[in-house]
């Protein structure tokens, strides 16, 4: 017989699934300079399209901050405590909305290789596992 349902562990934890989707992304930093012109289509992406952003995106916390004399750069900050830096200073404005939105989208893991993954098996090989200690002598 079970016993009796306890309030407590009635309780729901927020979780990605079927009918609930939580963003990794929890801060945006835009850093640039003020002076430097390879900070000019940053500083127009800033008064141009950074409303319409944080207006799609209300879950994110976006900061804008001076940076003199260094490059611009869009830092991502994630819940999984990682974050993700792209340099600014190379590209058009509608290349960063691109980028921004790669940000926004990222889940702030790290990135795996798909290319020679180990070959991992849930079940023994039809020969059985090969050993040095139990294979027969060689004679001579």
């Amino acid at each position: 017989m079970l016993g009796p349902l306890l309030r407590g562990s009635l309780r729901s934890y927020p979780a990605n699934g079927h009918t609930t989707f939580l963003p990794q992304i929890r801060k945006l930093v835009f850093e640039f300079c003020d002076k430097w012109p390879s900070s000019h289509h940053t500083r127009t992406f800033l008064t141009n399209h950074l409303e319409d952003v944080a207006r799609a995106n209300p879950h994110v916390e976006i900061v804008v901050k001076m940076r003199l004399n260094k490059e611009p750069i869009v830092r991502g900050f994630y819940l999984n405590g990682r974050d993700k830096v792209i340099a600014l200073n190379r590209f058009e404005v509608t290349q960063i909305q691109q980028k921004v939105q790669l940000l926004l989208d990222s889940s702030g893991a790290k990135l795996k290789s798909f290319k020679r993954r180990p070959v991992e098996s849930t079940t023994e090989a039809t020969r059985g596992i090969w050993s040095g200690l139990h294979a027969d002598r060689p004679r001579l």
